[in-house]
Formats: structure tokens, sequence, C-alpha cells
């Protein structure tokens, strides 16, 4: 069977990071490794949450892992605690990565135009090292700005225009040439108007083409929507399975979870009932 180590936090509440990326993987019929970065007794978009940092305990994962001869078919790094979690993925890389397997760093660092807590400016430049790294990427339109050293208000000041999603595509190109290793970059929860009317995507860029899904969008974002997607592209790739397959897969999987969601207005730091639909992923 093939393995993918996931390189994330644990939240009790919040249907994020390691509690959605570990049945996603699973019921693709992967065996998912976990190695945490943090265990929070919620996500950190709830008013009240404590967060025990593991990042002093992170190189024993690897050191353990590396003792058993352990070997993965994926890497997939999500959120981290902070900079110094940084030296810790790549010592992790450095052992882990091959030729063969595929590595996607999902650099998570804010949303909406707005950091998270945990961001810095050592962060970004962390998270650029990883991007060095990767196979793919999945940043929200906010990471991208943040990778890309544009600023947020300026990119989607252009939302209206029609050319919108392929001036995002050159800043993603460009991102592209810069890394060694990238072969596809997943830039997801793109708003653009359309006679008076929002729809999100997801744009696939790879050094060949592109690719671009979209959907109405409800005025609502969920927490621990980008984890499961990522997770799903993570596995996808690791099967085989084309980006375009794998992004079609992912938006299959989410869109009718976040619909029903915001119909039935569920609280959006607790996430969407995705437990439900991971059927869809047989």
């Amino acid at each position: 069977m093939k393995k993918i180590a996931l390189i994330n936090d644990i939240s009790g509440f919040g249907r994020c990071s390691l509690t959605a990326a570990i049945p996603v993987v699973s019921v693709m019929g992967i065996q998912a490794c976990p190695l945490p970065t943090a265990i929070l007794t919620a996500q950190t978009g709830f008013d009240h949450y404590y967060c025990d940092d593991f990042t002093d305990r992170m190189d024993r994962f690897t050191d353990q892992w590396k003792q058993m001869e352990e070997k993965f078919d994926g890497i997939y790094s999500g959120y981290l605690e902070g900079a110094q979690q940084i030296e810790k993925v790549l010592r992790f890389l450095d052992e882990f990565q091959t030729e063969d397997n595929i590595y996607l760093a999902d650099p998570v660092m804010g949303d909406n135009g707005k950091p998270y807590t945990m961001h810095s400016r050592e962060l970004v430049q962390g998270m650029k090292q990883l991007m060095k790294r990767a196979d793919a990427l999945t940043p929200n339109l906010t990471e991208l700005c943040m990778l890309a050293d544009i600023e947020y208000g300026d990119m989607i000041s252009h939302r209206s225009e029609k050319n919108y999603v392929n001036q995002i595509e050159t800043v993603v190109r460009n991102l592209i040439n810069e890394s060694k290793r990238a072969k596809y970059i997943v830039v997801t929860g793109i708003i653009r108007e359309i006679n008076g009317e929002e729809h999100i995507g997801n744009l696939a860029v790879s050094k060949q083409d592109s690719f671009y899904i979209e959907n109405p969008y409800t005025g609502m974002g969920f927490s621990g929507t980008g984890d499961l997607f990522a997770s799903v592209i993570s596995a996808s790739l690791v099967k085989g399975l084309s980006i375009r397959k794998a992004m079609e897969k992912a938006t299959y999987f989410l869109q009718e979870a976040i619909e029903e969601a915001s119909q039935e207005k569920i609280p959006a730091v607790h996430g969407v009932y995705f437990e439900k639909y991971l059927s869809r992923l047989l």
C-alpha cells in the first residue's frame, strides 16, 4: 500500500488539518502517516483554544522513521506553528524526499487578505524555501500574494475584469519558474464577479498548460476546506491521476458539502460535514 507522510497539526474541533487529511487519504486507499506539528483543542479560528507546540518533538518522528527504514510515496506539509518548524520540514525532506515521490506543500499563512496568528516574515521566507522543494503547491489567493510579494488588495481590485484569472496565472507561472521542482501550483479560493454575481474557483497551472474550475459562491468560507482540497490533490497525484482529474475529484467531493453548510448556516469555524461525502472519493 502506498504511504503519505502528513506533516500538519491536529485540532480537536474545526474539521481541518490532520482530522481532515487522514480520512481523505485513507478512503482513497493510501496509508496516512501523521507527523503532528501541534496539537490543539480547537483550530485557531475559535475564540478560545489550547495549543501544544510540537516543534521540539518533530525530529523524533524523522529519526524513528529513518531508523525503521520507511519510505513514502508522498509527503504533504500543511500548518506549521512558526518559522522554526520550516527547518524541521526541510530536514524531513532531506531524509525522505526522492526523485520518485511527490511532495505537496500547502503554505498555510492566511486567508481573505489577512495573515494567521503565527504569521511572520521569517515564516513567509521559509515557505518560499519549501516552495522550491515542492512538486505541487496549493496556496489560496492570499498565500499566493505572500509568496509572490504582491499586495492582496491590488490583486483583488481586478476581480471584475475579464482577464482576472489570466492575471493570476501570470503570477503563478513566475513562481513555477523560480521553483527548482514544482510541476503544479493550484490556487484556491479565487472569487470573481460575472455579470454582478460572485463565483469561486480554483486554478491549476503547470509549465505546459492551465485548468480552471469555478462554481457559484455562497458567500461563506469554512474551516478545513483548503485542507480537504489539498489532501485530495495529494492523494490523487500519488495515485497517478492527472492534475485535471485531481481537481475535478476535489471539486466534486467538496461542492455539495459547502453548499449544505451554507444553507444550514453551520458556524464557519466548525467546517463542513465532509464525512458524509467521503464515498465520493472511492
